[in-house]
């Protein structure tokens, strides 16, 4: 296609950005805030600069419509329940006494107060505060930050558009607040929440907005008629008012589907529509409903969740075919650039050829500009651009990196037999009894233990020289010995080596693996102040040698208590990478599970009687529709069975996930075939053991009642009344007692006394079930 140029130049913009800094300068300051060395205002002065240097980023990549309103200290979602005045009852003293500190309070909880619960944002890795709502829930408007924000743009002389969470969005997310019926349904609140987001419309146009976006992902999950006439009623609503600026209502993360008419129909100005893979059905539904006839289209064309180069051949063949579909399109990437790191360019230790195939945040801005001005003056205007760019996709494509023969023959003689294991789980249980000795509500943790300063400094050390390798395994040795030896103290009864040596669940075992790059700087948030560092899956997967074995040997040698192998599981493998998009991702999860297989092999070898293979993500990945879940789940299932069938009936293989909706899941849980299952339940107060027991689930597991992302001790009384909670659901022969995820965030002084208090209440309930001997 040859592009020829468009009347009026096409908008460059992105929906959000990163918002740590190049350094992570925001993870610093809110920290140093908590702790009490950077005071408020130094904390609102370095956010100030952080918004400053972004939007002086995308200027200079020449983005010409800044967002505004997507910075956040902790959580966007969080930012919108401020705004609209859902402050649940228990917190708001804390708000009323410090707007500040009683922000923190709802995200972190104080050692008196719960947190709101935390989940994911959608199928990402991002967490988001779940609101709570009920039939008393007041709404009143506080567009304080909205304002200040925009007002600050518009005086460095930048095109400014707020973006706020739509109401609709804004409520399917929600759940109902403590001591509130479970069948209560938030949506039925959208009357008393639309005069609300009206006054902070008025605010925003007396501000100087030009344009205001209003985001509806929930819009692209299947949606009842109910919730698509709730979703009509209030653009309807909305888009009669007179004092407001213009509405871009903007969906992402995949197709839109029946409520593209829906909004189509309505009297907002402009749709934001994801058109990259996920979302590519968007093109022919925008056909099908006439387009979108005086209305304008920013079209999500440059993928905002990975970070591959853009095709631009082929973004500009869909923008193409776009510009008879509305009265203006403009370029975007398809949802907040949020998900990916900062600047791709910072990465000196990757090959430079293959740097050349990343477009992290900065990366994609350009992109989104190049194709902006290739829409608007035709691809004449872009032929550099266009020729770099094909030599580069073309660069990656013949790559030896992405194709190993050895590999693929492997992958493809997988027969279903290497996915079963030899004993169904009610034979192999009474062997795994015999061999573990366990008594009643055995008490274990998930598998991390503080990483302390201590050992970041070692790692640093060991980077820079200043300590060999046989220094840095010393203090390996010396914290897994201190590891162990508290855990006996205690009185746990399955043990974990603590991981001193891992950086992260996923990067240490993509270090270990071929096919995976790993990165310096590439940080993107998962909550609050918590980054990771998703390695990038490049090509094909293979093990060069064993990964965890010697560690957990160590530790195993130390206590005569079983210690349990540790391992991240192929779908959380994949979901917490950046996945290469040049293959299916049953394909890449098997050539995962394979490399897992082996190790899972080494460790039984080596004398593991437990081991635990971590799926956090099986929920989180779980497609948006639910036509494409079975598919998923057959691959997602059959690969984690893959890596842990291989093993005798008497190892207990244990898995683990946290912070998602498991009711959906629940099936493929059952599916995974392991033997002990640990979740998070205690923000959710044991909701997952109901729904385990409702399944009918007949294995083992371990209900969390010690929420692991707040500070605050749970007392043994808390976490008793949590595990008695759980003994409504499941079978005390089948409980098991443990946090709801690891510990890796928690200094040591709060791990030693939840632990204490975690294994007094076990010790309290066994004896309430044993008459007194446990």
């Amino acid at each position: 296609m040859t592009a020829k140029p468009t009347a009026g130049a096409a908008r460059a913009t992105v929906y959000g950005y990163p918002r740590q800094g190049r350094n992570r300068e925001l993870k610093k300051a809110v920290e140093g805030y908590w702790k009490g060395r950077v005071t408020a205002e130094a904390l609102r002065e370095t956010a100030a600069g952080l918004r400053r240097s972004n939007w002086r980023q995308l200027a200079e990549a020449g983005i010409t419509e800044i967002p505004t309103g997507d910075f956040s200290y902790y959580d966007h979602v969080l930012d919108t329940s401020v705004m609209v005045g859902a402050v649940p009852a228990r917190h708001r003293e804390a708000v009323g006494t410090d707007a500040l500190d009683g922000y923190f309070a709802m995200a972190r909880g104080t050692q008196d107060t719960a947190p709101l619960e935390m989940t994911k944002w959608f199928d990402t890795n991002y967490h988001y505060l779940v609101p709570e709502l009920g039939p008393d829930t007041v709404f009143t408007a506080d567009p304080g930050k909205q304002v200040a924000e925009l007002e600050e743009a518009l005086a460095l002389g930048h095109t400014a558009r707020p973006v706020l969470v739509g109401p609709v969005t804004y409520l399917l997310l929600a759940k109902p607040a403590p001591g509130v019926a479970a069948d209560f349904q938030p949506i039925t609140l959208l009357d008393r929440l639309l005069p609300v987001y009206a006054e902070v419309l008025a605010a925003l146009r007396a501000a100087g907005a030009q344009w205001v976006q209003l985001d509806e992902p929930a819009l692209v999950q299947d949606r009842t008629p109910a919730e698509l006439n709730a979703a009509a009623r209030a653009y309807r609503e909305l888009g009669a008012l007179t004092d407001r600026s213009k509405l871009l209502v903007a969906s992402y993360f995949g197709r839109l589907g029946d409520a593209l008419q829906v909004l189509a129909a309505s009297p907002v100005e402009g749709l934001g529509l994801d058109f990259t893979d996920s979302g590519a059905a968007n093109l022919d539904d925008l056909a099908s409903v006439g387009g979108l006839p005086g209305k304008r289209l920013v079209a999500g064309v440059v993928d905002g969740r990975n970070i591959w180069i853009n095709d631009h051949q082929r973004a500009l063949t869909t923008l193409g075919t776009l510009l008879g579909l509305a009265d203006r399109v403009d370029v975007a990437a398809s949802c907040s650039l949020l998900h990916v790191p900062l600047d791709a360019s910072a990465e000196r230790d990757i090959d430079p050829q293959v740097r050349r195939w990343l477009a992290f945040a900065r990366q994609k801005t350009r992109e989104i500009s190049v194709l902006a001005r290739g829409l608007a003056q035709g691809t004449d205007a872009i032929t550099a651009e266009l020729a770099a760019n094909r030599a580069d996709l073309a660069s990656r494509a013949g790559s030896a990196l992405t194709h190993d023969p050895a590999v693929r023959a492997r992958t493809e003689a997988i027969t279903d037999a290497d996915g079963r294991r030899s004993q169904p789980y009610a034979e192999r249980t009474a062997a795994q009894r015999a061999r573990l000795g366990l008594p009643l509500l055995p008490a274990t943790t998930i598998g991390s233990f503080p990483q302390t300063d201590e050992l970041r400094l070692a790692r640093a050390d060991l980077r820079a020289g200043r300590i060999d390798t046989a220094g840095y395994e010393a203090r390996i040795r010396g914290e897994i010995e201190e590891v162990v030896s508290f855990q006996e103290k205690t009185g746990l009864d399955v043990l974990v080596h603590g991981e001193p040596e891992r950086n992260d669940m996923v990067q240490y075992f993509a270090e270990r693996l071929t096919g995976y790059l790993a990165t310096r700087h590439g940080w993107v948030q998962s909550y609050g102040t918590r980054y990771v560092r998703p390695p990038v899956l490049a090509g094909d997967i293979s093990r060069p040698g064993p990964m965890t074995v010697r560690w957990t040997s160590y530790a195993q040698s130390l206590t005569a208590k079983p210690v349990k192998g540790m391992l991240t599981g192929p779908v959380t493998m994949l979901a917490w990478s950046f996945v290469r998009d040049d293959q299916p991702l049953g394909d890449t999860a098997r050539q995962v599970a394979l490399a897992l297989r082996d190790e899972v092999a080494d460790l039984e070898a080596a004398g593991t009687s437990v081991i635990q293979v971590d799926e956090p993500a099986l929920r989180e990945t779980l497609p948006l529709r639910a036509a494409d879940r079975a598919a998923y789940l057959d691959w997602a299932t059959e690969s984690f069975r893959l890596t842990t069938s291989g093993v005798r009936p008497d190892t207990q293989i244990h898995t683990h996930m946290c912070y998602a909706e498991f009711g959906d899941v629940v099936q493929a849980i059952d599916d995974l075939d392991a033997d002990v299952i640990s979740l998070e339940a205690a923000r959710s107060h044991m909701q997952v053991a109901r729904e385990l027991a409702a399944h009918g689930y007949l294995r083992e597991a371990g209900p969390g009642v010690w929420d692991i992302h707040s500070p605050r001790v749970p007392s043994a009384e808390e976490a008793a009344g949590l595990l008695r909670t759980g003994l409504e659901a499941v079978p005390a022969e089948r409980l098991w007692v443990n946090p709801d995820c690891g510990l890796k965030t928690r200094g040591w002084a709060e791990t030693r006394a939840s632990l204490e208090n975690l294994v007094a209440a076990a010790r309290e309930v066994r004896a309430g079930l044993t008459g007194g001997r446990g």
